[in-house]
């Protein structure tokens, strides 16, 4: 038989094990809640990093237009045109026309094509061309190009000076 002084240090033994073998409650809640605190903060940056990046996207097309009009269209022609799309500023790459959500700036109209090839028209575009004292034959001597930021007011590009 075991004395009772064996007996106890067998059992301080194993209280000693299972004591420090573990974490609390307390111990645990504390990790959880900061590791929720940096994921919640993660996924926030996240997201301001992507609407900053899709506003540079932005900004990109716009000033591309803008150069390829005063730069290339205007010094051809001598003026600057009613609408403007793919056709007509061919020098611009052609994808930066189709804004971060999807729509193509199309002459007058904003074409969105969903996942199905099918194209519908609405107003929802986020680069916007407008022209200025045009004349009967579509010659304008204005323009401003604008995209719709997320992070900023709206950008803005304009022949006036």
């Amino acid at each position: 038989m075991l004395k009772y002084n064996q007996m106890r240090m067998k059992s301080t033994r194993w209280d000693k094990l299972t004591k420090s073998a573990g974490f609390t409650i307390v111990e645990m809640t504390v990790a959880i809640v900061v590791m929720l605190i940096l994921t919640v903060f993660f996924i926030l940056q996240r997201q301001g990093l992507e609407r900053t990046s899709r506003d540079q996207t932005r900004k990109q097309a716009i000033n591309s237009m803008y150069y390829a009009l005063k730069e290339g269209y205007h010094k051809d022609k001598g003026y600057y045109p009613r609408t403007i799309d793919r056709e007509t500023l061919p020098e611009v790459d052609p994808t930066l026309f189709t804004d971060p959500s999807g729509y193509t700036l199309d002459g007058d109209s904003c074409v969105y094509t969903n996942n199905k090839d099918k194209q519908a028209t609405n107003g929802k575009c986020e680069y916007h061309y407008s022209a200025f004292d045009c004349d009967k034959k579509g010659k304008c001597k204005d323009f401003t190009l604008t995209a719709d930021l997320e992070n900023e007011a709206d950008y803005k590009k304009s022949s006036k000076k």
